[in-house]
């Protein structure tokens, strides 16, 4: 039985999961139908479909239960671990965090924090803290806070009044904070304001250095998607290991076991994204694969990195990060390869394969932008195209910076020089794009207006096409 089938089953069953949740009972009584009366192909798939339902149903009755949602409007002493960075609101300061203990009681519950604004508590710090416990905000100017966080596991808001560090978490999140503080030092190492803030955006996916006026420009540009780390930061983070351990006569294998090791620690720094767990998955899998010497399916990595994602949370479906890096993937398998023989001919050299990818995901992703955020981007393939030139250079020039700087810190600080440079012509593109009043479109009635042109371009271009291939008589 091919393997892609019984990965598709599995994510399948997942996704059923967030239809409807199955118990043990069921799950096994259905689990006997199938193997009795079914062929063994249908049988197999049918099977790993059922279990990946029970498990998603198990796993979101875990994320839905919650202690603090009983003590809403309540006040105690309480005390959580900051678990991300700190985002600045216009009012506020808020972080994700995980509670250890409310009053008396120990536990471990998600939950969102909200603080004056002022000084940022650090991630993986340990807080002791005088908190009050609210319902997050509901359904608002098109975004519903409440449901967003009730799919992360987190169903209260601890408001604190007054709080202080007693410690730092260990294990492998405190490996995960070490990782992403050197990293943060030392990617923009001598960079200020604007270009250490995109450099930091690209590499991280921390765009809070932005100034929100510059986060609209790369939104209306279409090129908000370089501001949250994607799969091609994971794809050069193995490449350049490889690439040095070539360079120094490092043996594959040392090679593609610190390729891992490589990619393991990018994820760990950058945290759990869609697109970065997706892409590490695939990365990992492709390394194994060599060791191994087994063949890869780029199909079979796909699912595997969805059954990864769904397996640990079945409510990321509904994530716009998963929709939109899925979408991107499907795109560059089925369409990038379309596009791009379609626009041979035209003299567009090296600008060809940046243009076909930018067309083939922003066609793909379209749909779910205007489902999610009710807007689409008309000049996203122009900005993607004038920005790519200095994307894989920021990342390279980034990743360089960081090897180097602890051997030699003034070394470091002119490579990271050269990449701010890099970030002013991407802040540059996006504010000459993103700031063309046609750039986004966000209503209804312009949406249907350019669906219109759309399908009457489509009908002449098809006519037209017809004509010339009718034979004359």
């Amino acid at each position: 039985m091919r393997p892609q089938l019984l990965a598709a089953g599995l994510c399948g069953g997942l996704v059923l999961a967030d239809l409807a949740r199955i118990g043990v009972a069921a799950c096994a009584l259905l689990l006997g139908v199938a193997v009795a009366g079914l062929p063994r192909v249908v049988a197999g798939v049918a099977c790993v479909a059922l279990l990946g339902w029970w498990w998603g149903s198990v796993r979101l009755d875990h994320l839905d239960r919650t202690v603090l949602a009983a003590h809403v409007g309540e006040a105690a002493r309480v005390r959580v671990t900051v678990t991300g960075p700190a985002r600045r609101g216009r009012f506020e300061l808020r972080a994700p965090a995980v509670v250890t203990r409310y009053a008396r009681r120990r536990l471990r519950e998600p939950v969102l924090l909200e603080l004056a604004k002022g000084r940022a508590p650090p991630q993986g710090g340990v807080l002791s803290a005088l908190a009050v416990v609210k319902q997050p905000r509901g359904a608002k100017d098109g975004f519903d806070e409440r449901t967003w966080l009730r799919r992360r596991g987190v169903h209260v808001v601890l408001r604190l009044d007054e709080w202080h560090i007693v410690g730092a978490r260990g294990g492998l999140g405190g490996a995960a904070d070490a990782l992403r503080r050197h990293l943060r030092a030392s990617i923009a190492r001598g960079l200020r304001g604007e270009r250490a803030a995109v450099v930091e955006g690209v590499v991280l996916g921390d765009e809070n250095g932005l100034s929100d006026q510059l986060r609209q420009r790369f939104r209306a540009a279409g090129l908000y998607h370089l501001l949250a780390v994607s799969g091609q930061n994971v794809v050069l983070v193995a490449g350049s290991f490889l690439a040095v351990a070539w360079v120094l006569g490092i043996s594959r294998l040392l090679g593609h076991l610190g390729a891992l090791a490589a990619i393991a620690a990018y994820v760990l720094a950058v945290g759990a994204q869609p697109s970065v767990v997706r892409a590490g998955v695939a990365g990992a899998l492709c390394s194994l694969a060599w060791l191994t010497a087994r063949a890869t399916d780029r199909w079979h990595l796909l699912f595997v990195g969805a059954i990864a994602l769904l397996a640990w949370n079945p409510y990321t479906l509904f994530d716009a990060g998963f929709q939109l890096s899925f979408a991107a993937v499907v795109a560059i398998f089925l369409l990038v390869p379309r596009f791009h023989r379609a626009l041979e001919g035209y003299p567009l050299g090296v600008l060809r394969p940046g243009i076909a990818l930018s067309a083939a995901c922003g066609l793909a992703t379209a749909p779910i932008l205007w489902a999610q955020f009710h807007s689409v981007q008309l000049l996203a393939v122009p900005a993607n195209a004038l920005a790519a030139p200095a994307v894989v250079p920021l990342l390279v020039l980034a990743l360089a910076t960081t090897a180097i700087a602890p051997l030699s810190p003034s070394a470091a600080a002119a490579l990271a020089w050269l990449n701010g440079w890099c970030a002013a012509y991407l802040a540059t593109v996006a504010r000459l794009v993103g700031g063309l009043p046609f750039a986004q479109i966000r209503s209804a009635r312009a949406l249907l207006v350019l669906l219109a042109g759309a399908l009457l371009l489509c009908a002449y271009a098809s006519a037209r096409l017809w004509s010339a291939n009718v034979p004359e008589p």
